[in-house]
């Protein structure tokens, strides 16, 4: 009988055992994602620094997030990779992208937006393994064998993150998933110089630098005219007027489609040279972080037209007197331009065609609005 009752016990406290040990064997779901970024690329640490912390920290170890660099060797094989296997449109090509399953997310705006949505699917259908990128998996394996325990995620910006620390892969991540996705092929943001940023693509900041240039000296002989004829309004041949109202009606329509892709957040539709989307969706596509630029230049170009019709068919003293409000908008209107251009190639590093395409529409409307500026020096 007492050893009945020993077995028992010994089958109790052992069941209990095996009772508790569901609560810390059971494995929750995980959804593993790829974000192929650049240290350079604005838009990444938009997503880096204020999209992906909240999703960690709602998630938790439940979302797993590998960051990869395109700018190493290593990182720009796996991201070639990757646009052959998911057959990436032209498009929609660059960094942030953000890989899930065979899902591709791409933007600081379409990555926060629609992420949520997806690990909450995945979490619910079991979990989401890690994509299935040709070699991933064996890169994967090498650098697992590289990783280095990590101390809790710190900002890039602490005087106490030295570089000899694994970079965390998402800024403000708990010390577990920290340390769960640090790997060698992350590394420390660089920040580069103006000509650095200008040359990470040479043709089209070469023609936006020529563009600026041109707007520059046109400034510049402008001023010098005022300077001696003061701001004297366009008297010369019809033909010349109406090329005024048709370079405004151009800019509202290129100004049009700024505004519409700026307030939707769809992807703009960009030539060979440059990358509109780069541009638009950087911080400087909103004036003050509030009004986007594109709107701004709706409202210039149909302020510009509205005058040009007030002055061509208004009353002739009213028109007369108020003369100089087309030339001098003009100006601020290539000023601002000017300013716009600069950024491109030498602070965001990408170029936008239908930018500089504006600005060229204002810069011609510069010389429109005088009266023959360069017949007027000897």
């Amino acid at each position: 009988m007492k050893k009945l009752l020993l077995l028992f016990l010994v089958l109790l406290i052992a069941g209990s055992i095996a009772g508790r040990r569901p609560a810390h064997a059971q494995e929750q779901p995980v959804v593993h994602a790829v974000l192929f970024y650049s240290p350079t690329c604005p838009h990444c640490h938009v997503v880096l620094n204020e999209g992906l912390p909240p999703l960690i920290e709602k998630y938790g170890d439940q979302l797993q997030i590998l960051l990869i660099n395109v700018t190493v060797p290593d990182g720009n094989t796996l991201y070639q990779a990757t646009v052959d296997w998911l057959n990436i449109p032209a498009n929609m090509q660059g960094v942030p992208t953000l890989v899930v399953g065979d899902q591709i997310l791409v933007g600081e705006t379409d990555i926060p937006a629609r992420l949520p949505e997806i690990v909450d699917a995945g979490l619910a259908s079991g979990g989401i393994d890690w994509p299935a990128i040709p070699g991933f998996k064996q890169a994967l394996a090498a650098l697992e064998l590289q990783r280095q325990p990590t101390p809790r995620a710190q900002s890039s910006s602490s005087p106490n993150n030295s570089s000899d620390q694994p970079a965390a892969s998402v800024p403000g991540a708990d010390e577990a998933t920290a340390s769960q996705n640090a790997l060698p092929l992350i590394q420390p943001q660089v920040e580069l110089s103006p000509w650095q940023r200008a040359l990470q693509d040479p043709t089209g900041s070469a023609l936006a630098i020529i563009i600026l240039v041109g707007m520059v000296l046109s400034l510049a002989w402008i001023i010098l005219f005022w300077v001696r004829h003061g701001l004297m309004p366009d008297a010369a041949r019809p033909g010349r007027r109406w090329a005024i109202p048709l370079l405004a009606l151009a800019g509202m329509g290129i100004a049009f489609y700024m505004s519409f892709l700026e307030t939707t957040h769809n992807e703009a539709i960009c030539g060979p040279i440059g990358d509109c989307n780069a541009v638009q969706q950087s911080p400087y596509a909103l004036l003050f972080g509030v009004l986007p630029v594109g709107v701004l230049g709706l409202v210039g170009f149909a302020f510009l037209l509205a005058l040009w019709v007030w002055q061509s068919f208004g009353a002739s003293e009213q028109s007369y007197r108020w003369a100089w409000l087309l030339p001098a908008a003009t100006f601020f209107g290539v000023l601002f331009s000017a300013y716009l251009t600069f950024l491109e190639p030498f602070v965001i590093g990408a170029v936008c065609m239908w930018c500089l395409s504006s600005a060229v529409i204002m810069t011609a409307l510069l010389w429109l609005s005088y009266r023959r500026p360069l017949a007027s020096f000897p």
